[in-house]
């Protein structure tokens, strides 16, 4: 298992990046152009934490071009395996989020310079995260895995837990969730919706981000 101090380490790492994170825009971005731009938008919007997806072939690539815009913390999501983990720390990513977990995932971030937030859907899946020396998790998918009553369930058990939520949460869902003391953010792509990020439109995007990042309180 993880090591006290490496857990420590990272959490403290995870807590930081988190703290400034008021939603993490969650973007799959196709065109390696939009990089800069978007993360521009975002950035002047006051949304500075981004998890780009590994769900494009130019992902990693969108995360070089990211992270030399100033002020972005730039992550990656949707990482699935020990490979996926090594291409995201080698591209320069803050850190990497996973939609579940696996024992191969954690044992290859025991070894990482960038801490993983791993997702979990379940008790279970939660508990044996606590195992490997873990506190912080996504869980996802959250509106579908019992949202608000399943975070209010889990505080009982695993008080020294907290969450980025993410899945289904939209601006008019994410209060709700900001109100729970588990949740220190929440992950959503509402900010950069689909025919915006086609047409380029920052401006659009950058209002949408604004009014997301306000939702913090």
């Amino acid at each position: 298992m993880m090591s006290h101090s490496h857990t420590d380490r990272m959490t403290a790492i995870v807590d930081d990046i988190l703290r400034q994170a008021p939603v993490v825009p969650v973007l799959a971005v196709a065109d390696i152009d939009d990089a800069v731009p978007l993360a521009e938008a975002l950035v002047a919007a006051g949304l500075p934490v981004l998890e780009i997806t590994l769900r494009t072939p130019v992902a990693l690539d969108v995360i070089r071009r990211m992270r030399e815009v100033p002020g972005a913390i730039v992550g990656a999501g949707t990482v699935l395996t020990s490979e996926d983990l090594a291409a995201v720390q080698a591209a320069g990513a803050a850190f990497a989020i996973s939609p579940g977990a696996t024992d191969a995932l954690y044992a290859a971030a025991r070894g990482a310079d960038i801490p993983l937030l791993p997702g979990i859907a379940t008790a279970s899946e939660l508990m044996r995260g606590l195992e490997h020396g873990y506190r912080r998790f996504k869980f996802f998918p959250a509106e579908s895995s019992g949202g608000i009553a399943a975070l209010k369930g889990f505080a009982g058990p695993f008080a020294q837990v907290k969450f980025c939520p993410t899945g289904g949460i939209d601006a008019a869902k994410a209060p709700a969730y900001f109100a729970l003391p588990n949740v220190i953010t929440v992950g959503g792509s509402w900010m950069v919706p689909n025919d915006a990020l086609a047409a380029k439109d920052w401006t659009r995007i950058g209002e949408l981000a604004k009014a997301a990042a306000a939702l913090r309180g």
